[in-house]
């Protein structure tokens, strides 16, 4: 005898939203600012439990390249199942993992490719991250690590050491100590005071950190960088300095590791950030968009750092074949497709509108970023200039332009310093109607919490 559940859909979201804050843990986040019941989703279309529909400007916060319930990645999940196909399998191979790794190996820089090893990761970007570190501590024998101002890396312990955000570190005695932090170009809030120079000044203080005798830093295994900053405020790293801090590594024996977790699948408007730069990196940390909307991480180096014995970093969810066939449907659309320099024409029309609509509203002190991942810096606007003309930050109406999104039916996110950057993170799929939504929405938005604020 065989029984079928019928699956409960809720029709109270007051209730569902009551169950999860007596239930869940006081570290939830995302739930506490989106007091909202998804049930339904198509492309940038989200639809609540009590039938408010919602444009999705953060996309699982980069994970979901082609939107919602995207055809393609739908079919390729009923192939698997309708073969009867193992849905986990470890890390044994299987036709599926065949097949996104193919696709894969398909889409990497050339140069990368050619010489390219794969590790499965357990599926979060966080575990991508303390696989790369593992891996190059292995092949180098060395310990500590080079990272930024700004970074997010995850919430793991060495990912964490990596990351940049002093809020979360603070608990966690000694997270931080084999991390050298270095100074990302941000040219707002340049960490030297000198604004557009800020990434030449950068490169020159690295570059003289490690090769000072005295200055406290012992060779590292290696740098890890984005080479656009997601949390951090969508803080998109000048051309130049990515091309040194290849060269810098690359003189030195450090191995360079790109997190791609957010930028990647076409993203920054090329099919991987650091490609814009013209150069490869070591070692890639990929993860969100890679699983085409399911969890999937992975690590793609170069085969010279394949050192490590068999064993050396495992996880039980690292061979989910609905994500890898999922992963390698959605990278070859978007190649196909060309989302990717789609993503890089409708980014530069939205920018250029975003920083028209600065105009009306004073409190927008800096638009800014690459392809269809970007940021608006809001400040006080009444407040004095610091030397290089940036304005302190403004989490308060940062707040309340988020809400004031959410009440039009708008899903942003917050990040940056002071959490006082309005993040854009839509799919690749967006449309320019969609995309003229997006902005008419922001824009009262923003007049209504600017009204609301000065109140």
């Amino acid at each position: 005898m065989s029984m079928t559940l019928a699956p409960t859909t809720p029709t109270d979201p007051d209730a569902v939203l009551a169950r999860q804050a007596a239930r869940e843990s006081a570290a939830r986040t995302y739930a506490r600012t989106f007091r909202i019941v998804p049930v339904h989703a198509r492309g940038m279309t989200v639809t609540g439990a009590d039938g408010r529909r919602y444009l999705d400007c953060l996309s699982g916060a980069g994970t979901l390249a082609l939107g919602h319930n995207h055809p393609v990645v739908v079919e390729a999940v009923q192939r698997v199942i309708e073969r009867g196909a193992p849905w986990h399998a470890l890390d044994i191979a299987t036709p599926e993992k065949d097949e996104f790794t193919d696709a894969l190996f398909a889409a990497l820089p050339p140069g990368l490719a050619r010489r390219a090893r794969v590790h499965f990761c357990g599926p979060a970007g966080t575990d991508a991250v303390e696989a790369a570190l593992k891996l190059t501590r292995t092949a180098t024998g060395r310990t500590g690590v080079a990272a930024f101002t700004g970074a997010y890396h995850g919430m793991t312990a060495g990912a964490l050491a990596a990351s940049g955000g002093v809020g979360v570190k603070e608990p966690m005695t000694g997270v931080a100590a084999e991390a050298t932090r270095l100074p990302y170009p941000y040219a707002y809030r340049c960490p030297f005071g000198l604004g557009d120079s800020s990434g030449e000044v950068s490169a020159r203080y690295v570059e003289r950190l490690l090769d000072d005798p005295n200055g406290g830093v012992v060779p590292p295994a290696a740098m890890i960088l984005e080479a656009v900053q997601g949390e951090g405020g969508v803080v998109p790293a000048p051309l130049p300095w990515l091309r040194e801090m290849r060269r810098i590594t690359a003189e030195r024996g450090i191995p360079l590791v790109l997190d791609e977790v957010q930028t990647g699948v076409g993203r920054t408007g090329t099919m991987w950030a650091i490609e814009a730069a013209g150069v490869e990196p070591d070692v890639m940390v990929l993860s969100k968009a890679i699983g085409g909307s399911l969890p999937l991480a992975v690590v793609v180096y170069a085969d010279h750092l394949d050192t490590w014995a068999p064993g050396a970093h495992t996880g039980t969810f690292r061979g989910t074949t609905l994500a890898m066939a999922a992963g390698a449907a959605t990278l070859r659309y978007v190649q196909s497709e060309r989302l990717a320099e789609r993503a890089e024409a409708l980014g530069r029309r939205l920018r250029a509108d975003l920083t028209a609509l600065a105009g009306a509203h004073p409190s927008i002190g800096e638009v800014r970023g690459r392809g269809l991942l970007n940021g608006i810096e809001l400040v006080e606007p009444d407040a004095v200039p610091d030397r290089v003309g940036a304005r302190p930050a403004a989490p308060g109406l940062a707040v309340a332009v988020r809400a004031e999104c959410l009440r039009r039916g708008l899903i942003v996110e917050l990040g940056g310093r002071h959490d006082s950057v309005v993040r854009l993170i839509p799919p690749l799929v967006m449309t320019d109607e969609e995309a003229g939504q997006v902005l008419d929405r922001l824009d009262a938005a923003l007049t209504a919490a600017e009204r609301e604020y000065r109140a």
